[in-house]
């Protein structure tokens, strides 16, 4: 089978509510200034530096699956498999699990990190990229690294100032900042050792992903496709900072030449001038390697702009954006790909979690590469060579009828190729299953993956779109929102996989079987990563603010808490002095967080460090700030003005303070805003006053007219909520 792309051998070959997400964000271009590092923070006053026995080396990361008193990577062993050997918490006692200790990040919005154990120490990040260690017998606050990113610029985070994590090699802590810096901190003081800018800072450029360490080098990726950037992952040296090797995902301007025969390669699938809008596939996730075939795989992301006919004038496989690439870890050159979705025309990114991991195929032992990507089919590919093994619907999917496995191509529907009408497709740019981690059990041999299905997506093709400088680049028309036909029922023809009875799904997969084990429904889309342990356990924290388990092999619930915020993160457990822990960073946000009501009812509460035990005391949950009490504000009800302000609104705000004018609870609910507030909105909007809080200054967007005409609108609500 000739599509598992060897080097030398390869070929060119959501939500509802989600149509209108992605059109607030082009309130979002201004230019940027570099941001300089900050001065080292040193330990909190109150505490003292933590005590590091010793560094964390390429035998320990190697090893990890044999051990689960440390977590010292994001998915705890190098195949990302997050599953620990402990068992002294198990089904039948999880039931007494209580609070060990907690700690108050001081962060209100999205908290979605992995923290990591070593030598006793607990290593997390917080939004904003903020870094901080406590003792993990205690949640004493060891210290605390706050990077002084400028608030100004969230602008650039397609979907919150959110960071997954850090890692350990040595006695240093790695940690990207969402600037695009990549900083090296000193383990036990939290000192800065060296710090270095692994983008463009005048580009829209991000980083919330956790670095993974790969012999001996630390690797990052980065964000921004639906901005207009261009993806790359990057190899450091984790002494000094200094650059080992870079692939590049796609391919830049030809007439600057290419980096290496990679990119040659990956050109000669593209056509148009691509670059002209960055091309995309920003590899802002998975990263995982095997230290046996010396491979590092790295999911990447999707194409800027979306449409493939703006994109590449509807030519090309668009190499290597939403594939899955197995890199040369001596000096990053590609050793095969596998595209999960060629021609990407969906935003199906495939920078969702890889795993690494032995499961029995036609009766004997194979090593595979497994993922659940955005676009609704599960691969298995085997691990060093990218042959693809199986690719199966784990969800209801509608843009294509399934995986021809000879070719490895997806056999496309009609109706998934949107430049003539519109075509409502499942999954929608959320994806069946987007960054949230999945977890495998070599116990029951099933994953568990946080599954989603929001509804069909109305994609259309876009014919008055341009290239935006610093905009976003979607190329796309947000369906019923432009003037097009829709696509006749009977053209829907040809969908496949299972279709769940409620939007958000625990899903035990079994990838020999390639069939759901047992799933658990959920009535809210998006939920928290998994954590799979040998106590035939599985947790999860949902939407609504429980955290909860369930037994791995069957699925049942043998044990819930109310923790008061929707959860997003995944789990992790350790062992310190003959004591099993598990914790989870409890934190609502995201993009759902921002644009949707949070499920747990909480209004900003604040994010919290969760650690469990064994007879642990009681479980009191957090507590959300209380809604400001209303005062009636005159406003202008004429129908034409509220029509627009509605109007200019969504275009322009709603992302960040929530479809509708509601808060999803992450930021403020402005129509709750003091009177203050509306006074000086202009100000606000259109100058700039609250730049240092995050507000981005619009005034190259908005009027004066479309200001007054926002604060009417949302003055009517408020109207609305006194009677």
């Amino acid at each position: 089978m000739m599509f598992s792309k060897f080097k030398g051998l390869r070929n060119s070959a959501i939500l509802p509510v989600m149509s209108l997400l992605f059109l607030g964000l082009s309130a979002c271009s201004q230019e940027s200034a570099e941001v300089a590092e900050p001065a080292a923070t040193a330990p909190a006053s109150s505490t003292t530096a933590a005590t590091i026995q010793s560094g964390v080396t390429d035998e320990n990361l190697a090893n990890a699956a044999n051990s689960g008193e440390e977590w010292l990577s994001y998915g705890r062993d190098p195949g990302e498999t997050r599953f620990s050997p402990l068992d002294q918490v198990n089904y039948s006692n999880v039931q007494n699990l209580g609070v060990a200790w907690t700690y108050d990040t001081g962060s209100f919005r999205g908290l979605e990190a992995t923290p990591l154990v070593h030598d006793g120490i607990m290593y997390a990040t917080a939004s904003w990229s903020v870094v901080f260690a406590v003792d993990a017998r205690t949640g004493e606050e060891l210290w605390r690294y706050d990077p002084q990113v400028d608030r100004s610029l969230g602008w650039k985070a397609c979907c919150d100032v959110v960071n997954r994590g850090v890692a350990i090699y040595d006695d240093k802590v790695f940690a990207g900042i969402i600037d695009g810096r990549l900083v090296a901190l000193d383990a036990a003081t939290g000192d800065v050792v060296w710090s270095e800018v692994t983008v463009d800072q005048s580009k829209p450029y991000t980083i919330t992903g956790a670095p993974r360490i790969a012999d001996g080098k630390v690797l990052i990726g980065n964000g921004g496709a639906e901005l207009g950037t261009r993806g790359y992952l990057t190899a450091y040296n984790p002494d000094n900072g200094d650059i080992d090797w870079r692939f590049w995902v796609v391919p830049g301007n030809p007439a600057d030449g290419y980096e290496n025969e990679d990119v040659e390669f990956a050109a000669a699938t593209w056509a148009g001038n691509w670059w002209e809008a960055g091309g995309g596939g920003n590899p802002w996730d998975s990263i995982i390697y095997d230290p046996e075939l010396r491979l590092v795989y790295v999911g990447t992301g999707n194409g800027s702009p979306w449409s493939h006919e703006h994109r590449s004038e509807g030519f090309g496989d668009n190499l290597y954006l939403s594939s899955i690439v197995a890199l040369n870890v001596d000096d990053g050159s590609v050793a095969w790909y596998y595209q999960t979705t060629p021609a990407d025309n969906f935003d199906y990114t495939a920078v969702q979690p890889l795993m690494l991991t032995e499961i029995t195929i036609n009766g004997l032992p194979r090593k595979v590469v497994m993922q659940a990507p955005k676009n609704g089919f599960f691969y298995v590919l085997d691990a060093e060579t990218g042959d693809l093994i199986y690719a199966d619907p784990y969800a209801q999917v509608t843009w294509a009828s399934g995986v021809d496995l000879e070719s490895g191509r997806p056999i496309e529907t009609p109706q998934a190729r949107y430049d003539d009408a519109i075509s409502f497709l499942t999954p929608g740019p959320s994806g069946a299953h987007n960054w949230h981690p999945m977890s495998f059990s070599p116990d029951t041999g099933l994953l568990y993956v946080p599954t989603m299905q929001g509804g069909a997506f109305p994609y259309s093709y876009d014919e008055n779109w341009e290239v935006e400088s610093a905009g976003w680049n979607l190329g796309i028309g947000m369906g019923t929102m432009v003037d097009k036909a829709v696509r006749p029922d009977e053209e829907y023809a040809g969908g496949t996989g299972p279709v769940y009875d409620s939007p958000g799904v625990l899903l035990a997969w079994d990838p020999v079987a390639r069939a759901p084990r047992w799933v658990k429904e959920y009535d809210f889309t998006i939920n928290g990563g998994t954590l799979a342990t040998a106590g035939n356990l599985v947790f999860q924290g949902g939407a609504d603010g429980y955290f909860r388990a369930f037994t791995a092999d069957f699925g049942e619930l043998v044990w819930e808490a109310d923790l008061g915020v929707g959860i997003m993160a995944a789990p992790m457990t350790y062992e310190l002095d003959g004591i099993q822990y598990v914790s989870v960073l409890v934190g609502w946000g995201g993009s759902s967080g921002l644009i949707g009501p949070n499920s747990s009812g909480a209004y900003k509460p604040e994010g919290r460090l969760w650690t469990f035990r064994l007879g642990g005391s009681e479980i009191i949950p957090v507590e959300g700030m209380p809604l400001p009490q209303l005062t009636a504000i005159e406003f202008n009800d004429d129908p034409a003005v509220l029509a627009h302000g509605e109007d200019m609104y969504t275009t322009h705000c709603m992302l960040c303070h929530g479809a509708g004018g509601a808060s999803g609870g992450a930021l403020a609910d402005l129509r709750y805003a003091a009177p203050a507030t509306y006074d000086i909105i202009q100000n606000v909007v259109r100058e700039g006053a609250f730049a240092g809080r995050g507000m981005p200054n619009l005034g190259h967007l908005l009027s004066e007219d479309d200001v007054d005409a926002v604060k009417n609108w949302l003055l009517s609500l408020r109207a609305g909520l006194m009677e």
